[in-house]
């Protein structure tokens, strides 16, 4: 038998592509879409606000329906809602929530925050970037907050 015929050839759907069964073939990437749905169940502490929230729902399905209708509406909020930051400006609310958790209070404080903070770097107008948040919704400061990652 020739060397090459002795090694098996994983089935490939192009020549450089392996496919699934190859050992080295990779899940394809999920589309948001294809990403909704999952298996199983997720543990899920229920701290103050989530106790809250589904007061007075009495099933699994009720409480699940609550959350995921109140996650819907948020990613939809946070989708709409916003600023558009230089940045300069990116950096110093980033330098700001770097405290840990950023509560309602303190999301609300931002523009207090940015004035007081030391927090220098060129081409950052504190002034500016105050007025603009403190002009801004409680849902655009949450949304500038979470696009950082806080």
């Amino acid at each position: 038998m020739p060397p090459e015929m002795s090694q098996p050839m994983a089935p490939t759907a192009d020549a450089d592509k392996p496919v699934r069964g190859d050992p080295t073939w990779v899940t394809p990437a999920l589309t948001r879409e294809e990403q909704t749905r999952h298996v199983g169940k997720t543990p899920v502490f229920f701290g103050p606000p989530l106790a809250i929230l589904t007061q007075g729902q009495k099933n699994t399905m009720e409480i699940s329906g609550k959350i995921n209708r109140t996650a819907e509406r948020y990613l939809e909020l946070m989708r709409f809602h916003g600023l558009a930051l230089a940045e300069a400006e990116r950096q110093c609310i980033a330098h700001i929530c770097q405290i840990g958790f950023m509560s309602p209070l303190e999301i609300r404080e931002l523009p207090l925050e940015v004035e007081l903070t030391r927090f220098e770097c060129d081409g950052l107008d504190k002034v500016a970037l105050a007025a603009r948040l403190r002009a801004a919704s409680f849902a655009d400061l949450v949304a500038v907050v979470e696009s950082l990652g806080f």
